[in-house]
């Protein structure tokens, strides 16, 4: 936690003098029910003046004061920015002033998005102390549609890798079992939105890094096409393989959020020219005859019994809602050279540089990856590119025939929180810190929409999600499915204990 971590007497009004949220306290754990309230349902209620921006600013620092010191998913708190925004959206709304979607919603964005005059590390020691000028344009967007922010939420060294740890903050631990990570490396993110801290958290995803964590958190996560959220400051402006996006503990809730941050920006190249106020159409929608095909093993990728058990189970959850379901799946092979190059490559362009001048503040792993991306050739990088030329237009054939690919997005449970990365699952060995995670990462070089939705619990009573791809920039298709899917399940419902 922040040294800026605020006492309750410092920050918080008192809750008896709160009529509005005095009668959703649970006695039994000092928390409010509104921590757990829709972001949908919160935002209505603002807007309705039946909950101010304040009040629900003060419920969840409550929640942050009890219960982040136990999982350390929000790293960096302001507290006094937030209280001072939150009294302004009130006085705005007084005035009878047009207010924007998430008006008084509390937001915390991840710990790799500038936030103007709010600390943003990337987890690096290099920016322990950092203050950006200019906000990423995520936050620019979230507060241009009224949310609060609230702070940083932690997230794994320049987000490389599906861990969240770094020698700024530490380890963020899993709310089902501390013992266990949240995966990464929007780990801090999806952790914050289990707990009841935040509704609305933003991320972003390179190898999985929004549907990971929010497997192993059992929240929803949402990796859109590149594009839907542009990127009009990235080096590489025709880059796929990252995207911006947002989690959230319902489907819906994810979309409301992310129709705020979508639409088109005339500085992006890839950007589509779509509004978001399209997303939040409702999500509705008849699955009869629908054609999904459902995964066998990507090539012979191993999973976790555990894991596999609890998706294959859920092939009769998609036929009772009308679909179609074959065991079928395209040759993944291509992303393979595509991915790991690629991704190398950019990785080294991004910090090269500093990797030169202070080698020892950054962690073996992406150490590895740099070098190997200064290594690479005019040549590699060109097989890389028509590799992922490949695999885009075998992917795009293959979901003519079918409109959706089911798998699971982790090929393991949660893990040891001290545990860097694993080193093999079911018997297979692995040589890269990213070769768990290929499950997430053969989705991202094909560049379609993906999402992850909560699907059930290890014996052990740890979160398993589904992975549900969609056609090439149809997003608002995958979130319909995954909303019929989320409605006719309902894990999402179960909360942590410890929140």
């Amino acid at each position: 936690m922040s040294e800026n971590h605020p006492t309750r007497r410092d920050v918080l009004m008192s809750l008896a003098a709160l009529p509005v949220l005095a009668s959703m306290l649970e006695a039994q754990t000092g928390a409010s029910s509104l921590c757990f309230m829709s972001a949908v349902e919160m935002a209505r209620l603002i807007r309705a003046k039946k909950l101010s921006a304040r009040e629900a600013l003060t419920a969840h620092l409550t929640q942050i004061e009890r219960v982040n010191p136990k999982v350390n998913a929000i790293v960096t708190l302001v507290p006094e920015l937030a209280s001072a925004a939150a009294a302004k959206a009130d006085e705005m709304q007084a005035r009878g002033e047009m207010l924007g979607p998430l008006h008084g919603l509390p937001v915390a964005h991840k710990d790799l998005l500038d936030t103007r005059g709010i600390r943003t590390t990337y987890g690096s020691p290099l920016y322990k102390d950092y203050v950006p000028a200019e906000d990423d344009i995520v936050v620019e967007r979230m507060r241009r549609a009224g949310a609060i922010t609230i702070g940083k939420t932690n997230t794994p060294e320049f987000g490389a890798g599906s861990q969240t740890f770094n020698t700024v903050f530490g380890a963020t631990h899993n709310p089902y079992d501390l013992t266990k990570t949240c995966g990464g490396s929007s780990g801090g993110a999806a952790v914050a939105l289990a707990c009841g801290l935040v509704p609305v958290a933003s991320g972003s995803d390179t190898g999985g890094s929004l549907r990971n964590p929010a497997a192993f958190c059992n929240v929803v996560g949402f990796r859109p096409s590149p594009g839907r959220v542009p990127n009009p400051k990235a080096a590489f402006g025709w880059w796929t393989l990252s995207t911006s996006g947002c989690l959230g503990r319902s489907v819906a809730d994810l979309a409301f959020a992310l129709s705020t941050i979508a639409g088109p920006d005339a500085r992006a190249p890839l950007s589509i020219n779509e509004p978001g106020e399209r997303l939040v159409r409702p999500l509705n929608r008849s699955f009869k005859g629908v054609r999904v095909a459902w995964y066998k093993d990507l090539g012979g990728v191993p999973f976790d019994p555990r894991v596999r058990t609890v998706v294959d189970a859920h092939r009769k959850t998609f036929e009772s809602l009308g679909c179609i379901v074959d065991q079928a799946e395209p040759d993944f092979a291509p992303a393979e050279v595509a991915f790991r190059v690629l991704r190398a490559w950019n990785t080294a362009n991004s910090y090269g540089e500093r990797f030169r001048a202070h080698p020892e503040a950054f962690k073996d792993t992406l150490t590895s990856e740099i070098e190997e991306g200064l290594r690479s050739t005019g040549t590699d990088v060109a097989r890389a590119e028509a590799a992922h030329g490949q695999i885009w237009r075998r992917f795009q054939a293959f979901l003519e025939k079918y409109e959706y690919f089911v798998l699971p997005t982790t090929q393991l449970p949660p893990f040891d929180v001290n545990t860097p990365y694993p080193t093999e699952i079911a018997g297979v060995k692995f040589d890269s810190y990213i070769d768990w995670m290929k499950s997430c990462w053969y989705i991202s070089a094909t560049g379609n929409p993906a999402a992850s939705v909560p699907a059930g619990f290890t014996p052990e009573g740890l979160p398993v999600g589904v992975q549900i791809v969609g056609r090439f920039k149809e997003d608002f298709s995958v979130l319909q499915l995954a909303h019929a899917f989320e409605q006719a399940t309902g894990f999402g419902k179960r909360h942590p204990a410890i929140a």
